[in-house]
């Protein structure tokens, strides 16, 4: 990558890591501090938890069409502020009510896929990949670093100090913006990194996508509705004060990304990505049972949690490479939004029905809803086509190939290794699935620039 790519990545990455820091870092502690919280119910809390995730899904795709409009910039410009002043209301509130509507405020910030489409405005066809995957790196750092950190600051500032920690991230993001990441000298709507408006139809209609949208959907439901009683079945179990949780989120946290990134490896290289995503959500159901009814139980409690670690992480990473794999050329960028969108939706889910789950059946109640929502998602992914392992290729074609697009398209169809190709007119590119084992790039001398 040039100077240009790697500061994009660099800054943009750093704009998604300040926003997923201030959403994540409630997540340990909150259900601690709610109690002393007047009139409050577990069902608020769960509301409070996951409500983020209703107004980001709503708004996310709408921003995203709005940013080909009226740039990138201001889009995200406008989201953090937005970010903000949710955060703010947040850090204010005396009440449950009003913390409900300053998390609904941070989540209006939907700033995803304008984010996405500004990297993909500022980087070269052949290193947009290698961008999008920094930027998608941040969440699981983010979400790692607010575990560990929420808790301390908690102990220092309360719940509020979270809030206005946050609002000050939100204002860093905003000179990141403005005054560190590049400006794009034009706009375009890109179908691998983009929402195209004339393909949302067929990506919504599409079979394998939908069981994709609902496995996402249900990881993060899950994973909202287990914050809802986690932070008290280490408090009542482990005898651990509020402070004192880092101490199992980063062993835990660190100990399981480990031990992931063998098993990606394994699931790429050597095409093994469909078992090993049947076994992560076996995992995942395992332990979520081990949880709901051994919570007196240390050992086997920290254990089942430590699973539940590797499985979550071996999911979050390769679902959207199947959702890279299953779309075609032309929605790529589209299915990924709805895709993320269905998961924004999950962590809605799971912190309301966590919450009235809880207040009917407990925290072992909570432990194995998770359990019996996984093993419905099993059944869905045990009939998920295996998926093609082909690479996407984007090339910039010249002037040549463009005036005559129809009989371009003819030809790069007939090219060794070429699965799947599309045109794009306004980019001047065409985006390819390729298989490497057949596919040589010299092939694509006479059309590419």
């Amino acid at each position: 990558m040039n100077n240009l790519e790697k500061r994009t990545a660099v800054s943009l990455a750093a704009v998604y890591a300040v926003r997923m820091l201030g959403l994540f870092m409630i997540l340990p502690v909150f259900t601690l501090y709610a109690e002393s919280i007047p009139e409050i119910t577990p069902f608020m809390i769960g509301l409070a938890i996951g409500i983020y995730g209703l107004t980001q899904a709503v708004l996310q795709i709408p921003l995203g069409l709005l940013s080909d409009k009226i740039g990138r910039k201001p889009v995200i410009a406008g989201g953090l502020l937005i970010f903000a002043v949710g955060s703010v209301v947040a850090a204010l509130s005396n009440t449950i009510e009003m913390l409900i509507v300053g998390r609904a405020i941070q989540g209006s910030g939907a700033i995803a896929a304008a984010t996405m489409a500004l990297a993909a405005d500022l980087t070269r066809e052949e290193h947009r990949a290698k961008v999008m995957a920094a930027i998608g790196m941040t969440i699981g750092v983010s979400f790692g670093v607010a575990m560990v950190i929420g808790p301390i600051i908690s102990e220092w500032a309360g719940l509020s100090g979270i809030f206005w920690v946050t609002t000050a991230l939100a204002f860093t993001g905003i000179l990141l913006i403005l005054f560190v990441v590049p400006q794009p000298p034009t706009l375009h709507s890109h179908r691998d990194a983009g929402i195209m408006k004339d393909y949302l139809a067929s990506a919504l209609r599409d079979p394998t996508l939908i069981r994709m949208n609902i496995g996402v959907f249900i990881l993060h439901m899950i994973l909202s509705a287990n914050f809802t009683v986690i932070p008290l079945l280490f408090r009542d179990t482990l005898g651990f004060t509020s402070v004192e949780h880092w101490k199992i989120y980063l062993p835990v946290l660190l100990i399981s990304f480990i031990l992931t990134i063998p098993l990606i490896i394994i699931a790429e290289k050597f095409h093994k990505i469909k078992p090993l995503f049947i076994a992560s959500i076996s995992a995942l159901i395992i332990a979520q049972i081990t949880m709901g009814l051994m919570t007196d139980t240390m050992l086997s409690l920290l254990l089942a949690f430590l699973f539940f670690f590797i499985g979550f992480n071996f999911l979050e990473a390769v679902q959207p490479s199947l959702v890279a794999k299953y779309s075609n050329v032309n929605n790529k960028g589209t299915a990924m939004g709805i895709f993320s969108t269905a998961q924004f939706l999950g962590i809605f889910a799971g912190g309301s029905l966590g919450g009235l789950v809880s207040s009917v059946w407990g925290i072992q109640g909570v432990l194995l809803f998770g359990a019996l929502v996984a093993a419905l998602w099993l059944l869905v992914a045990l009939s998920l086509p295996q998926p093609k392992f082909y690479k996407s290729r984007i090339f910039k074609l010249n002037k040549n190939a463009l005036l005559d697009p129809s009989k371009t398209a003819q030809l790069l169809e007939q090219v060794a290794g070429v699965k799947e190709s599309a045109l794009s007119l306004d980019e001047g590119v065409a985006y390819l699935k390729v298989d490497k084992n057949e596919f040589r790039e010299e092939a694509l001398r006479d059309f590419i620039a």
